[in-house]
C-alpha cells in the first residue's frame, strides 16, 4: 500500500462512523402517537383521520411545537403511499406572492390525482402569515373554487397576520409551547438510542436553552454530543452561545441584597462578552421566574417581574443600551430595600415599575 492509499483509507475510517442525518429529521413523529405534547391538537386529529373528513386547517402556535410535523403526519395518516403525488408543500423559504397562489397552486389544484373515496389533495403552507396580503387574497378564491378537491392546511405563529376570510375558511387548531418535562422526556429517549454521556446539570441546560422549544432541543443535544461526547452545564452553554444563567441568578441574589454595584458588574460582564441587551433580559426574566421561593418571596417575585417587563418594554422602544438595564436593576433593588423597611408586601406600597 502506497502513502496515498494508506491516506484515503486513514480518511475513510474517520469519517464513516459519522452520523450526518440531523436528529431533528431522524426522531421526527411518524405518527399521531409520537407527537409530544398538545394533546388537545392530537385528539383532534385522531378524530379526522378516523372519519377520513378533514376540513381548510390553520395551525397556530409559538416556533418549535411541532406544528409542520402534526401537518405532515396528518396529511400521510390520510393519503398514506399518495402522499408524494397529492400533497404540496410550500415553506417560506419559497417565493409565494400572488403569482405563484395563480399558477403553482392553482396548477396543483387542477391536477388529476386518483385517491381513495373521501379523500382529498392537500396544500401545506408553513409560515403563512409570511405571506403577502395581495396572495392571501388571491388564496382565499382559490380555496373557494377547488374546495371539492383539495385542501388547505396553514401553520402560522401568529393567526392575527392572516386575513380574516381564510381565517373563516379555516378549522383553527392552536398549538402550546411544550413543557420542561415533555421536551426532557422525548431527550431522554434520544439519548438512549444514541447512547449520549451526559449529567443532571447538562440536560437542566438544554431543556433550560430551549424553553419549550423542541427543534431547539435536539439541535443542541446534537451539538453538544458530537462537538464534547458529554452533556454538562459548561458544554451546552459552550455550544447555544447564550448569556449564562448562573451569572444572572449571581445578580439577582445581590440585588435581594441590596448590592446595585456587583449586581451590575455581573450584567456589565455579560454585555461585554458581546451578548444584546435582549439576551440579557430575555434570560434575566426566565431566572427570575424558576427562582427559589425560599431565597424569592413570591409577592418580591412578581414585582421583580414587573419591572423586568417594563425595562423590556423601554428596549424593545429603542433605547436598547446598558443604560436601561441598570435603571431596571436600580428599580429592583429600590424595591427590595422598601420591602424590607416596611416587613412585609403592603397594597399601599406605591411601586412604580418605572
Amino acid at each position: 500500500m502506497n502513502a496515498f492509499d494508506a491516506l484515503a483509507a486513514g480518511a475513510k475510517a474517520q469519517t464513516a462512523p459519522i452520523d450526518t442525518l440531523p436528529w431533528l429529521e431522524k426522531y421526527r413523529p411518524k405518527t399521531l402517537d409520537d407527537i409530544v405534547g398538545n394533546d388537545d391538537a392530537v385528539d383532534r386529529m385522531r378524530s379526522m383521520v378516523a372519519s377520513g373528513f378533514m376540513p381548510n386547517l390553520m395551525f397556530c402556535g409559538p416556533p418549535g411545537c411541532g406544528k409542520t410535523s402534526a401537518i405532515g403526519v396528518l396529511s400521510r395518516a390520510l393519503l398514506g403511499d399518495k402522499y408524494k403525488d397529492a400533497v404540496l408543500e410550500m415553506n417560506a423559504s419559497d417565493e409565494r406572492g400572488i403569482d405563484v397562489v395563480r399558477n403553482k397552486i392553482k396548477m396543483f389544484a387542477q391536477k388529476k390525482v386518483t385517491l381513495p373515496p373521501g379523500r382529498t389533495k392537500i396544500v401545506i403552507l408553513d409560515e403563512a402569515d409570511a405571506m403577502t396580503t395581495a396572495a392571501q387574497q388571491a388564496l382565499r378564491r382559490t380555496m373557494e373554487i377547488f374546495s371539492a378537491t383539495t385542501r388547505f392546511c396553514l401553520a402560522c405563529n401568529t393567526s392575527d397576520k392572516v386575513i380574516e376570510p381564510i381565517q373563516s375558511r379555516c378549522a383553527i387548531v392552536r398549538f402550546v409551547k411544550l413543557t420542561d418535562e415533555q421536551v426532557l422526556k422525548r431527550l431522554m429517549t434520544v439519548i438512549e438510542r444514541e447512547k449520549v454521556a451526559y449529567v443532571p446539570k447538562g440536560l437542566e441546560a438544554i431543556v433550560f436553552t430551549a424553553d419549550g422549544d423542541m427543534r431547539q432541543a435536539l439541535n443542541n443535544l446534537q451539538s453538544t454530543a458530537q462537538g464534547f461526547g458529554l452533556i454538562d452545564e459548561e458544554n451546552v452553554f459552550r455550544v447555544c452561545d447564550q448569556p449564562h444563567p448562573n451569572i444572572v441568578r449571581d445578580a439577582l441574589s445581590f440585588i435581594l441584597q441590596e448590592n446595585i454595584d456587583d449586581a451590575y458588574a455581573r450584567i456589565k460582564s455579560l454585555y461585554d462578552k458581546g451578548y444584546s441587551v435582549f439576551d440579557i433580559i430575555g434570560t434575566m426574566y426566565r431566572v427570575c421566574k424558576n427562582y427559589d421561593d425560599n431565597a424569592m418571596p413570591e409577592y418580591i417575585k412578581l414585582e421583580l417581574i414587573r419591572i423586568i417587563g417594563f425595562t423590556h418594554l423601554r428596549l424593545s422602544e429603542g433605547c436598547a443600551t446598558m443604560l436601561q438595564l441598570a435603571g431596571g436593576m436600580a428599580k429592583m433593588c429600590e424595591l427590595v430595600r422598601d420591602a424590607k423597611r416596611i416587613g412585609g408586601y403592603s397594597a399601599e406600597l406605591g411601586i412604580d415599575a418605572m
